[in-house]
């Protein structure tokens, strides 16, 4: 038995607002089912959430959609699917889109059902189009929904529901849309080590997705990153897909696999301190460039370059050669877009002024906010932790996670001493 393991195609994701990357994300797609779905001659693809980046789907990337999954049935080769948090229905209504892929029969999607607060399975009905388990060949495999910060409590209702359709002799999958702890890019409560564990008694292959880069657990949970950098800051994360075979005696044997359309990125930051002029600091972002950035190949995409200027400002912002040496670059790399950040700051005002170079997005924002709370000295011995409660917050609230979630969360990192406080705060 073979099959195809992706997540995370986020289908019309733009970045920057350039035209050509809902396009990146549809080539990746198809590059990804032509080599290693069609061309491995897989048995059947498990996609683990996030087929499509935004819960309205505009008719161009539904287009891709279609292209991609029709390419799948053409070659007899079924697709089976879960929701990820930017798959949702929403609130107000009981349609996604995945779900109407679901009723043309272009992907199975598997979904357990709620009945009087217990989870139950039941198999496909490709009539109906609905199910939360399917067959196909020696696997059994089985859906969940996106449980976000309440995995944890899901998982024992998951183990039950699965133990009660197990198949005496059937490799046993379950596709789970999560963070898993130790393995998070975002800090928001995830899904424990000890928790996920708890799934080998019933399953043979945890199908992970939602965590934009790639790692294994045991030889039994597998994540496969996304097919694409949907942010820069993802752009030194190993991402790809896993072709698995199983042998007679259910042994995994996974490949990961990135050798697929994809468009270079990468990120470069000068840092301004020691620069007290304007040509010094043109030149020496241009030098910097030279030296370090990434070349357009002929045949393949131009890469994304994002500059970032760090560091103390010796001069007025207006004085900065923003234009001159976003041309100079242009020149030197032949990229597809540059973007020039200007981090640096007044030395009066400067935060995280003593973070690395290449930090991320996520080490430098969660700096940025320590910084500024310390200033206040109502909260200055728990600074760590509240810093980590206002970016738990922001991710929930840009993955447009319910009020109900986001007031959960807080009261749970909150703990007993502000939970009733924030649970009786009208939003």
């Amino acid at each position: 038995m073979k099959f195809l393991h992706i997540s995370d195609v986020h289908l019309g994701c733009t970045r920057y607002q350039l035209a050509e990357s809902p396009r990146d994300f549809f080539d990746a797609w198809i590059d990804v089912l032509r080599k290693y779905a069609i061309g491995e001659d897989v048995d059947f693809v498990i996609m683990c959430g996030d087929f499509f980046h935004k819960r309205s789907v505009p008719p161009e990337t539904m287009n891709y959609a279609v292209a991609g999954l029709n390419l799948l049935k053409d070659a007899g080769i079924p697709i089976v699917t879960i929701e990820g948090n930017h798959d949702q229905k929403h609130s107000d209504s009981e349609f996604s889109w995945l779900r109407s892929l679901a009723n043309w029969n272009l992907v199975k999607l598997l979904e357990p059902e709620n009945i009087e607060s217990k989870m139950r399975y039941k198999a496909w009905d490709e009539e109906d189009g609905k199910g939360g388990y399917i067959d196909i060949g020696r696997a059994r495999i089985f859906g969940s929904h996106w449980y976000g910060a309440s995995a944890n409590w899901a998982i024992p209702m998951l183990i039950d529901a699965i133990k009660e359709n197990r198949r005496e002799g059937a490799f046993h999958i379950l596709m789970l849309h999560t963070d898993v702890e130790g393995h998070q890019t975002h800090p928001i409560p995830a899904l424990s080590i000890s928790a996920l564990k708890e799934l080998k008694s019933v399953t043979d292959y945890v199908g992970l997705g939602h965590t934009h880069m790639h790692y294994e657990i045991d030889n039994w949970a597998f994540n496969p990153g996304s097919i694409e950098v949907t942010n820069i800051s993802e752009y030194r994360e190993t991402r790809g897909v896993f072709i698995v075979e199983v042998d007679d005696g259910n042994q995994v044997s996974a490949r990961h696999i990135n050798e697929y359309h994809q468009r270079p990125f990468q990120r470069i930051a000068f840092e301004v301190t020691n620069h007290s002029e304007t040509k010094e600091i043109t030149e020496g972002v241009i030098e910097k460039i030279r030296k370090e950035a990434r070349v357009a190949e002929e045949g393949q995409p131009a890469p994304i370059i994002e500059i970032t200027l760090r560091g103390r400002l010796g001069i007025p912002n207006s004085l900065l050669e923003m234009q001159k040496i976003r041309e100079e670059t242009q020149k030197i790399t032949g990229a597809l877009h540059i973007r020039i950040k200007n981090h640096s700051v007044p030395v009066e005002y400067a935060v995280a002024e003593d973070m690395e170079e290449d930090a991320s997005r996520e080490k430098l924002e969660r700096r940025v906010i320590e910084d500024l709370i310390i200033r206040d000295n109502r909260y200055k011995a728990r600074a760590e932790k509240m810093a980590g409660l206002v970016i738990g917050v922001k991710r929930q609230a840009l993955g447009d996670e319910p009020p109900e979630k986001i007031v959960d969360f807080i009261a749970l990192e909150l703990g007993n001493e502000g939970a009733i406080e924030v649970r009786n705060t009208p939003i």
